[in-house]
């Protein structure tokens, strides 16, 4: 009798056990990874007193008018309390302390320039692009909307600063010149400083129809205004439209992956159609840009079947920063389970962990959103193991993608040399 009472107390814990939501050995497998984030904005290791770290954005979003967040982006949801609870207790004495607590090997940091506590190789640089696509009077462009206002005078700093660092003075007479002397001069520096890639916020400022414009109706609007006045919308968009291609053409020469922000929280005026990333298409069939890898940073999301179609066309990627902040594991579950069984190896971890104040600092981001995602991703495999799609063994192996193999492929960290093994204290 103790025997066989012994022998039920067994089998229903192994029952409990085996209908966990997350396979034990798995959910221990993907906590051991150590992870490549492909987005996120960390923030300078200043000493007391100096001047507040302002460079981890071109297009900081505290200028806008007040906007609703969804539940879990705002600061007094639970699971932020929890995360920065959970970063204040560990108390790291610098970034690469906060990547080891999340269990982060490498972050792409997404910032105007790098500084103090972000050096390579466990922080990788990602500067901004939008400014050398913006170089006539936006004016009329930046006043669509009260988001935009702001926005635009931004960009336009930043390309003055892009000239300023090479030593040009004012903008070239002709298109073709301001290509030779700022547009691919810039991208050459910045992948001298380290980049690995590029990143586009223009769904901030503009929808993502990035069409195939002629190019000497490109050439003409440019000579127009470039020594003044103010291009029309239509104008304006058609030099925009042909920069980016240039841009996102010399970026490919270059090594450089393009980033493009995709998703629809961004603000109380922006418009969620304008970001939807079935927009790039006409961009990502043009065949001239097939040796540039394009990543849709944050998937789409929510729009995420959107971002599935997209990765037939063979040079396109997507992460799932911060959707692993604002979606509840099981819907980003969900959206993995289907990106994961059609393409596999286009599939990047990352976390947006960004500063959002005393509240939302970027450690507590990062923990949480790397988390989440870990919890997400289990949640899938599971799923798929327990249905009998894939064996164990590929389970595993898709986890190690997600998290690091198809990051270290897309960007060449695989390389011997490239990146030394960094050691990450797993939580």
């Amino acid at each position: 009798m103790p025997s066989r009472a012994i022998t039920l107390v067994i089998g229903l814990s192994l029952t409990a056990c085996s209908q966990r939501p997350v396979d034990p050995a798995l959910e221990r497998y993907i906590a051991s990874i150590k992870a490549v984030d492909d987005h996120a904005h960390p923030m300078l290791q200043l000493p007391p007193g100096a001047k507040p770290d302002t460079e981890y954005d071109a297009l900081p979003l505290d200028a806008l008018p007040p906007m609703t967040l969804p539940a879990r982006l705002r600061a007094d949801h639970p699971d932020w309390i929890a995360a920065q609870r959970a970063v204040k207790e560990r108390g790291a004495k610098n970034p690469a302390e906060a990547l080891d607590f999340a269990g982060i090997a490498i972050m792409l940091s997404n910032r105007v320039a790098m500084g103090p506590g972000l050096a390579p190789p466990r922080f990788l640089w990602v500067p901004f692009a939008d400014a050398l696509m913006l170089p006539l009077d936006g004016r009329l462009e930046s006043a669509r909307t009260p988001d935009t206002r702001s926005l635009y005078a931004l960009e336009t700093k930043l390309l003055h600063r892009y000239m300023n660092d090479l030593g040009v003075a004012k903008l070239p007479a002709s298109l073709d010149d301001y290509v030779k002397t700022v547009v691919t001069p810039t991208l050459e520096r910045q992948k001298k400083g380290g980049a690995v890639a590029v990143k586009f916020e223009a769904a901030y400022l503009r929808a993502l129809d990035f069409d195939d414009p002629d190019p000497n109706l490109a050439r003409l609007v440019y000579s127009r205004f470039a020594a003044g006045g103010t291009p029309g919308r239509a104008e304006y968009k058609t030099l925009q439209d042909y920069l980016f291609r240039v841009i996102a053409r010399e970026a490919g020469r270059l090594g450089l992956s393009v980033h493009i922000h995709s998703t629809d929280v961004a603000g109380s005026f922006y418009s969620a159609r304008g970001a939807d990333p079935a927009l790039l298409e006409s961009a990502l069939n043009d065949s001239t840009l097939r040796a540039t890898k394009f990543v849709i940073i944050h998937g789409g999301w929510p729009l995420t079947t959107h971002t599935l179609s997209l990765f037939a066309k063979g040079n396109v990627y997507a992460d799932i920063s911060m959707a692993g902040m604002i979606a509840e594991p099981r819907q980003l579950a969900s959206t993995l389970r289907v990106w994961l069984y059609e393409y596999p190896d286009r599939v990047l971890f990352g976390t947006d962990a960004f500063d959002g104040g005393k509240d939302q600092s970027w450690e507590a981001g990062a923990w949480l959103a790397a988390n989440s995602a870990r919890h997400a991703l289990g949640l899938a495999l599971t799923g798929m193991l327990r249905d009998g799609v894939i064996t164990h063994e590929r389970a595993e192996q898709l986890a190690r993608m997600v998290m690091q193999g198809n990051a270290l492929e897309l960007y060449g960290l695989g390389r011997a040399g490239a990146v030394r093994d960094v050691e990450v204290i797993v939580p």
